[in-house]
């Protein structure tokens, strides 16, 4: 029973490791890489099937992707594309000269230099959503820019993977093959895009339609067990014909899906009933990361594990920072994007293995970017915990990292034609998300006005284009808040799901206006008493407003009922 023991060697001793990390204070993920060497080959005792261990690591990676789609909407992925796009393209050329650079000194082959510098080009997407996941940061500004950011890597990696093999063959010809070659990789650059477009436009135009209908279908029958069975086989079925009939990643694939289905009323369903079944494959993952490591590498080319860590963790975070600050985005966006890439994982394994397919990478190349893989990955959650202590730091030392947190942004101030009603008693809302939404249009329909501070940038311009007044912005810092002129304001609400940031929110509020009122959103008790600590006037808990809802519903059915009666 091969995939069976496989299940349970793999799940129960990432279990008995992570737990053992986390008592550590170290992150989990690094126990289950720890177990995934200890199931590995290269380590005594029992080894895992690593075909079977690899293919549940395949769904865990469709699966996680499939819940960034539900996350993300096309707005989200276009209001990114000015710095996702261009970052991507430019970090990637930079990180793959860094690595060819580095294998070309050891005296490498160039195809396989370069091959292997474009395997530690790209980040891994799983990497990087549960670190934003455990921090509460995936809908988060940042949050978003990176993923989209890790999205154009790959579907650059897609085009790479299937160009690869003839660019080789176009290498390793002479002049006159090479010349017979050209018309046949024009075609497969043709033919690779065009797929690609085809499946991303019949996901778009077919699938927005076809899958929230279906969805509603089952959804019908009352049946849990049918709805759940939709979703997953929603995912795993439209990632296997993204990489069946179009050539696209099953990644990629499994993320469109879900991006489809962001657009109807069932993507919260979709997500919490699909969520277990994530967490589980997603420690597949990570362990069928720990199964591909051989610890001799380290005793036998210790320097060159060091240089590829560095490239890796130093150069292309340094690199994608650059050009974060360049492309005139805050210090804090720059050093979350940076912590980001600072990691590679499915992708990388993949080219390095396909370039050892065709003999063009020397047989130490998958030791040293697994080996790179795994240190990345183990050090990744330490990089995003030290963002912001970095970001205080730098900012105390430095007058040019103040200028660089704080430069000028049209959207970071009200207009000077802002009316004199929206700078002195209104009301200021933190977060449009869906709470947010409702509350300041009902605040517009009974002409109350207000100021709406966001950090998602396109929200406050389309915000702005209908003529509501909103700043963009981090809440919890105070620049942001005197620009929603808070120091005069009415009332403060906080519609944010974050407890931690609303927290800090309330602190600096009280700062600019001691006896501010002060309105917040949440979870349950432990969360409300947290708020009451930091000196909030209300927090409001879903179960109260629906029983506050059904009350006043109630009464107004029964003075109706009774009016009736007396009539």
């Amino acid at each position: 029973m091969p995939l069976i023991v496989t299940l349970a060697a793999a799940l129960g001793l990432a279990l008995l490791l992570g737990f053992v990390a986390l008592r550590l204070r170290l992150p989990a993920l690094v126990g289950y890489l720890v177990a995934g060497m200890a199931l590995g080959p290269h380590t005594p005792g029992y080894v895992a099937d690593m075909g079977l261990a690899s293919q549940l690591a395949e769904i865990g990676v469709m699966l996680l992707m499939f819940g960034v789609g539900l996350h993300f909407s096309v707005a989200d992925l276009l209001a990114v594309r000015k710095v996702a796009v261009p970052g991507a393209v430019v970090q990637m050329g930079v990180a793959t000269a860094m690595g060819a650079g580095l294998a070309w000194a050891w005296g490498w082959p160039v195809a396989g230099a370069v091959i292997f510098g474009l395997a530690l080009s790209v980040a891994s997407t799983v990497v990087l959503l549960r670190a934003l996941e455990a921090r509460g940061a995936l809908d988060s500004h940042e949050g978003r820019i990176a993923v989209g950011w890790l999205v154009v890597e790959d579907l650059a990696m897609v085009l790479v993977l299937v160009l690869l093999p003839p660019l080789v063959g176009l290498a390793t010809v002479g002049a006159p093959a090479g010349e017979d070659s050209g018309p046949s990789l024009g075609w497969t650059v043709l033919r690779t895009l065009l797929a690609v477009g085809a499946f991303v436009a019949l996901m778009l135009l077919v699938g927005r339609k076809v899958l929230p209908r279906l969805l509603w279908q089952i959804s019908r029958t009352g049946s849990r067990e049918l709805f759940t069975l939709a979703v997953i086989a929603a995912a795993v079925g439209i990632a296997y014909g993204a990489s069946a009939f179009f050539g696209v990643s099953v990644a990629l694939g499994a993320f469109f899906a879900g991006l489809v289905l962001r657009e109807s009323e069932f993507s919260h369903r979709a997500a919490e009933e699909s969520l277990p079944f994530r967490d589980a494959f997603a420690v597949l993952f990570f362990v069928s990361v720990g199964m591909l490591f051989d610890p001799r590498v380290l005793l036998e080319r210790p320097l060159q594990v060091l240089a590829v860590a560095a490239v890796i963790m130093v150069g292309k975070s340094m690199a994608a920072m650059a050009l974060v600050l360049l492309l005139r985005y805050p210090l804090k966006t720059s050093l979350t994007v940076a912590a980001s890439l600072a990691q590679i994982g499915e992708f990388s394994f993949i080219l390095v293995g396909l370039g050892a397919a065709l003999q063009v990478v020397p047989p130490e190349a998958e030791s040293l970017v697994v080996a790179g893989a795994l240190l990345s990955i183990a050090l990744n959650p330490v990089l995003f915990s030290m963002v912001e202590p970095l970001r205080r730091a730098v900012r105390a030392r430095s007058r040019w990292a103040r200028a660089l947190d704080a430069r000028p942004d049209p959207l970071a101030e009200l207009p000077a034609s802002t009316a004199e009603r929206y700078l002195a008693r209104q009301v200021v809302v933190v977060g449009y998300g869906a709470v947010g939404r409702q509350l300041v249009q009902a605040l517009v329909a009974h002409d109350v006005p207000c100021v709406v501070v966001e950090q998602r940038r396109e929200r406050v311009e389309a915000l702005r284009a209908s003529g509501l007044s909103a700043v963009a912005g981090d809440a919890a810092e105070p620049e942001t808040l005197i620009q929603a002129h808070l120091h005069q304001a009415r009332l403060l609400v906080v519609t944010a799901p974050d407890t931690t940031d609303t927290c800090a929110m309330i602190r600096t509020a009280h700062a600019l206006q001691p006896d501010l009122p002060v309105l917040a959103r949440a979870h349950n008790d432990a969360e409300a008493a947290l708020l009451q600590e930091a000196g909030v006037s209300s927090a409001i808990q879903p179960r109260e407003a629906l029983a506050t809802v059904l009350f006043e519903r109630t009464m107004d059915r029964l003075r109706r009922d009774d009016g009736v009666a007396a009539s």
